[in-house]
């Protein structure tokens, strides 16, 4: 990586992105900013840009906590600091890798020391070190989701709290969290969304011009990234000013109640849940006020603050569309009233600037780089519009939030009608999905190593301690028992005197803990004439519908394999994006015959790979139909030996038996038995019709 980061204000477009880290740089309480996008988009660009563009922060001498000399934390653990002059250094960018430890975040007892010294030594963690700084989780939908806990408290409390090994400590932890992620990944849970105050959509412009000059400066930054930099410090030293005003400014911006019932109108008709979202709102909306260079909040500026705050808080499964709809925040914040607030500035934010980054503006906030967003500027530095040495930044030019967004799929959840006709020869149109349900837990049998989840059981770093090993490399959890109990016989021989126990490296233990891993459920769905019944059909998809969320709720890759006619097909290669599973799921024509052998052979072949790219994550296979089999010779016999070829790999698997009428012939469950698994009703796959079961097993066994 180039020591000079790209400048901030040489980005093409990415107004939304731009906007909302400055407003978290304004005020830091707004919550920080969850970026959602494709790949090479500019999103680690644009972050770490922001670093180099915040402004110098004095630190007391020898802190590991980054004390303000003028405030300094009284309850800092390396306190406390007596006056004196402050070290001046550059804001921190603090990058917390996907695969981190909980020590390695919150902090631990430094074991070394604490065996080699007897003292409880407290090792700071990343929490601490991105204090008064930006915080930055790439892929932060990949992060373990007890890492994302602990992270969004520290974030939300300003403070973090380490409970463990006897030491108990707390010291302060406030950044500017900034979160990316591309959601083809898979998507955080609506929990983890609501704790990011502002959340943008970005996508690289489909312009060719734009992407000439995005491609054009990113060439010459990487030719000369020193020169590169000084054709735009000019711009980074204006904008920088910008900021640091809006900082003086903010304490001072007054929010009136007409603007807070807006705010409250908004958030009520939109039924975000909590209470967090009109905070966040307020917060925002007095940023943008200060940002423009106002004391007072426009109605303007609470419009704003919804586009940014709100969208995905209304985002309740990973199945509903994202975005406002922008018709109806109008129409609710001209119901809203309230005379109070100003009009904003005739040229107001987003009208353009030297600095604002409007469109069409050539300005530092409009220039080319990785991403893409603004018309194509002049190559030369020297041809475009920048603000003069001594002159002071406009205040009334902001970045557009982006409303004109390509329009989300409809929900499979909401159950749109099916176009009406049908496809070729035996194939009927895609029929709509039934609504979910709170589905029974699936799960593998015995004990795995993969990657962490919630469904079955695993050997992690996270979890209840069920034993002790010799650590295989850097000791993270010591088993404080296994090691004593190891040390023990060896005491003579060591020459121990007094009381003291002699404890050599060899002796350290590490704890064996059992958490819960995701797993790589495959389905695989019979979308044949003898499941064609439109409203069986619809049950179905509304079964697997189910099954996708909870599997998105247990943080599990899935697949999908559908039969019908003469073969079989891979809809879905595996993957952690359970809504693109659901399209897919949606979109599926049903009629034909039923190649259940077909479909069970590819089910296994797309296994068979999977097992080679990821050996520790354990697969589920889930097989949707009613047993029937259909086409070729000895159809029933071919799916048998199909079925026998995954128990003997060892696969686990469900059958969800799609059989219904009054006339059962029971192959669903015959298939489980070659397949080494269990079969499941529709109705039993439903968590509270078991819950409904043993309710009603009770109440007879009382009345007994």
């Amino acid at each position: 990586m180039a020591s000079v980061p790209y400048p901030f204000t040489a980005v093409v477009g990415m107004d939304d992105m731009r906007l909302s880290l400055l407003l978290n740089a304004v005020s830091p309480g707004i919550g920080g900013v969850l970026v959602r996008g494709e790949k090479g988009t500019a999103k680690s660009t644009l972050v770490r840009s922001l670093a180099a563009l915040l402004p110098a922060m004095d630190v007391v001498p020898g802190c590991r906590f980054s004390c303000a000399p003028e405030a300094p934390d009284p309850g800092c653990p390396d306190g406390p600091h007596e006056a004196a002059p402050g070290v001046r250094r550059p804001t921190r960018l603090v990058e917390l890798p996907v695969g981190a430890s909980e020590d390695r975040l919150v902090g631990a007892l430094d074991i070394e020391r604490a065996l080699s010294e007897g003292v409880k030594a407290f090792e700071p963690g990343l929490l601490a070190r991105a204090h008064r700084g930006i915080l930055y989780v790439d892929e932060v939908n990949l992060l373990h989701d007890h890492l994302v806990d602990l992270l969004l408290d520290a974030a939300a409390m300003g403070a973090s709290h380490v409970e463990r090994e006897g030491v108990s400590v707390r010291h302060a932890a406030r950044f500017l969290l900034v979160g990316t992620m591309n959601p083809e990944e898979g998507e955080l849970r609506p929990q983890l969304l609501d704790r990011f105050g502002l959340t943008v959509e970005v996508a690289a412009s489909r312009d060719p011009e734009q992407r000439v000059e995005v491609v054009r400066r990113r060439l010459a930054y990487d030719d000369d990234p020193a020169g590169f930099a000084a054709r735009w410090a000019g711009d980074e030293a204006a904008l920088r000013e910008r900021i640091a005003a809006a900082r003086d400014l903010l304490p001072h911006v007054r929010l009136g109640d007409g603007a807070l019932r807006r705010i409250a109108a908004t958030c009520a008709a939109f039924e975000v849940d909590g209470m967090r979202a009109d905070i966040v709102m307020a917060r925002t909306a007095t940023a943008l006020a200060a940002w423009a260079g106002r004391t007072d909040v426009a109605v303007e500026d609470v419009r704003r603050a919804a586009l940014l705050a709100l969208p995905h808080r209304r985002r309740r499964s990973p199945f509903d569309a994202p975005g406002l709809d922008e018709d109806r925040l109008d129409e609710v914040l001209e119901q809203a009233g309230g005379d109070d607030e100003p009009e904003p500035d005739p040229q107001g934010p987003g009208d353009g600037g030297p600095d604002g980054g409007g469109p069409g503006d050539g300005g530092p906030d409009g220039g080319g780089g990785p991403g893409g967003g603004v018309p194509p500027q002049p190559a030369g530095r020297e041809a475009e519009t920048a603000p003069e040495p001594d002159a002071a930044p406009e205040t009334d030019a902001l970045p557009e939030p982006q409303g004109d967004r390509p329009e989300a799929e409809p929900s499979p959840a909401a159950g749109a009608a099916p176009r009406p006709g049908a496809g070729p020869a035996g194939e009927q149109s895609p029929v709509g999905a039934a609504e979910p349900f709170r589905a029974r837990v699936l799960t593998v049998p015995g004990v795995g190593d993969g990657a962490a989840g919630r469904r079955s059981r695993a050997r992690t770093e996270h979890g209840r301690t069920t034993g002790a090993r010799r650590p295989r490399g850097a000791l993270t959890r010591l088993h404080l028992a296994a090691t004593v109990q190891a040390a023990a016989p060896h005491q003579r021989a060591r020459g121990r005197s007094g009381a003291g126990l002699v404890v050599r490296r060899d002796d350290l233990r590490q704890a064996v803990r059992e958490g819960r891993e995701g797993n790589l459920v495959l389905f695989a769905v019979d979308a044949s004439g003898s499941m064609a019944a439109r409203q069986r059909m619809g049950a179905v998809k509304g079964a697997v519908l189910s099954l996708l969320l909870d599997a998105y709720q247990r943080r599990d890759k899935v697949g999908l394999v559908t039969f019908r006619g003469r073969d079989a097909e891979l809809v879905l290669p595996p993957t952690s994006s359970v809504d693109a599973a659901a399209a897919r799921l949606e979109r599926l024509p049903t009629g034909g015959r039923t190649p259940l052998a077909a479909g069970l052979l590819k089910a296994r072949e797309v296994l068979r790979v999977e097992r080679l790219r990821d050996p520790a994550r354990r697969p589920l296979l889930v097989v949707v139909t009613d047993g029937r089999a259909t086409g070729g010779p000895e159809p029933l016999r071919l799916a048998a030996r199909a079925a026998g070829l995954h128990a003997a790999d060892g696969t686990a698997s469900v059958v969800v038996d799609c059989e219904a009428g009054h006339v059962r012939l029971g192959l669903a469950a015959g298939l489980a038995r070659d397949l080494g698994g269990t079969a499941v009703t529709l109705d039993e796959l439903r968590a509270d019709a078991i819950a409904g079961l043993v309710k009603d097993v009770r109440s007879t066994r009382r009345a007994a």
